[in-house]
């Protein structure tokens, strides 16, 4: 076991939204990414890691500086690599606040020009995240040039880069993790749509599972090898469950009445945009692959329509419910 060894997943005390909303974007990355908000200490980064670390290894190109699954994927500008594959941990990039704009897409590698007078690529921040994780802790902080450049990312999956007599591309597809306390600030409407899906998180207030909290927290850092040991085997399931979903995706039917729940749904919400229907739609074909359910049902719908929907509402000044609940509301109001 390496020193650096994250906490188990499944060794995470309560906090549910947040960790199936993890586990429904390792099953289709496609959902679009998570948006965690809630106080410091909650377990925030420590589960984007922690999920990270028990999924399978990733099959890359030896040496690839984007992660290219084949020899085919290998972008043009990198280096030559022999014709080898071999497995990868799941990356998990953390976006600074500070980062620059050369650090996150890459830049002219100033060291070659100066000694060997070439032109030649450095890989950044979205290539090394390419098909893993890119976390950005306190994202609504983040710098309004940055935020450009991950929206037109992450709606095109590519990186491009013009400039000092470059013409680099390459593949950058992630699972777009962001982390924050809204009492620190608003995160710009643009990104927020981006994400599939958002959860809230609090610090629990039974006394019971802070207890845990803590004993388990002090069990781990006394003696990480027992721990691990300990909490292994579950995490195998997890990883076992979240393989075989990926596997039934395909197959999970969306039959007509099912849709129409969801249309119905969004527009009694007043959800701008097609964006919610059809997030909502993969995230519960996720979820039901997950419990190994043959189709999406109103059961699946109601139970990931806070997490879909609930960061695309428009704001209403006299209803002082927390967005989650008013979505729960009127998912019981729709389905009545």
């Amino acid at each position: 076991m390496t020193r650096n060894q994250p906490f188990p997943f499944s060794a995470i005390v309560g906090q549910d939204a947040m960790k199936t909303a993890m586990i429904l974007t390792a099953i289709d990355p496609g959902i679009g990414g998570v948006l965690v908000f809630g106080d410091r200490g909650t377990g925030k980064s420590t589960a984007v890691r922690a999920l990270a670390a028990l999924l399978p290894p990733i099959t890359v190109v030896h040496g690839s500086p984007t992660n290219a699954a084949t020899p085919e994927d290998q972008p043009d500008w990198a280096e030559t690599v022999p014709d080898v594959l071999v497995e990868r941990p799941t990356p998990v990039v953390d976006l600074p606040l500070g980062a620059t704009e050369d650090r996150v897409v890459g830049a002219l590698d100033i060291e070659r020009a100066l000694t060997r007078g070439e032109k030649a690529f450095e890989p950044g921040l979205l290539a090394r995240a390419n098909r893993g994780y890119l976390y950005i802790d306190e994202v609504n902080l983040l710098e309004d040039h940055i935020v450009d450049l991950l929206l037109d990312v992450a709606q095109s999956g590519e990186n491009v880069i013009e400039r000092e007599g470059l013409s680099i591309r390459h593949d950058a597809r992630f699972v777009l993790v962001g982390s924050g306390n809204p009492e620190e600030g608003e995160l710009r409407p643009q990104l927020l749509d981006r994400f599939g899906l958002s959860v809230e998180v609090r610090s629990p207030n039974d006394v019971e599972e802070r207890i845990e909290v803590i004993r388990r927290r002090a069990a781990f850092d006394a003696d990480k090898s027992a721990f691990m040991d300990h909490w292994t085997a579950e995490d195998a399931k997890i990883r076992e469950a979240i393989l075989a979903a990926r596997g039934r995706l395909a197959g999970v039917a969306a039959p007509d009445p099912t849709l129409r729940d969801c249309a119905e749904l969004c527009i009694a919400l007043g959800s701008d945009g097609l964006r919610g229907e059809l997030t909502l739609l993969r995230t519960a074909r996720a979820l039901a692959a997950y419990l190994g359910d043959p189709a999406v049902t109103r059961a699946h719908l109601r139970r990931v329509a806070p997490m879909a929907l609930s960061h695309r509402l428009r704001r209403d000044p006299l209803d002082e419910a927390g967005s989650s609940t008013r979505v729960s509301r009127t998912v019981e109001d729709v389905f009545a």
